[in-house]
């Protein structure tokens, strides 16, 4: 799955991993917001790693956590979705808006593969200082360079350079900050 190779989805090891992921968002999105303590240990139990100021809105969901690393300063808005079947890294000073969604993982073209429940998965990486305006969808494989911005409601299907401004349906650099 790491390697960007098809697996099969329905693998019974990674089903109990989709699980425990399941039942750790629940019970994050239970958790009230002035509970940072508790939180704080459902995070160290989900994620891969993060930095000492995170702060993550419910409702979120991740496929798996443990592939998802965050660094300082990191913010995440409402209704967020992580399909983290590959690493999806994110640096320092990352506002995320609301609604984003981070999809690492993928389907095969060919609709025979496709029927046989195999797919596949491509990590995203994000810089720091990277700003996502609400309802931004990542694509995987794509790489964001540090201190861009992506506008609100862009598809981001391909890579976008370090200092940046991408906004859009596929997602294109209108300039350099």
């Amino acid at each position: 799955m790491l390697a960007g190779e098809l697996y099969n989805s329905s693998d019974p090891e990674l089903k109990e991993l989709l699980s425990r992921s399941r039942r750790l968002c629940e019970e994050y999105n239970r958790t009230p917001g002035d509970d940072k303590e508790r939180q704080k240990s459902i995070l160290d139990a989900l994620l891969g790693g993060h930095g000492v100021h995170v702060h993550i809105e419910p409702r979120v969901w991740f496929d798996y956590g443990f592939n998802t690393t965050v660094g300082e300063n990191f913010y995440c808005n409402h209704d967020c979705v992580f399909l983290d079947c590959n690493k999806i890294v994110f640096g320092d000073n990352v506002l995320i808006g609301p609604q984003c969604g981070f999809y690492a993982a993928a389907h095969p073209t060919d609709p025979a593969v496709r029927k046989s429940g195999l797919e596949f998965a491509k990590p995203i990486t994000v810089g720091n200082n990277v700003w996502f305006g609400g309802g931004v969808k990542v694509l995987p494989g794509v790489t964001i360079g540090e201190n861009c911005v992506i506008g609100a409601g862009a598809v981001v299907t391909h890579s976008i350079p370090a200092d940046s401004i991408a906004v859009g349906n596929p997602a294109k650099v209108i300039k350099k900050v």
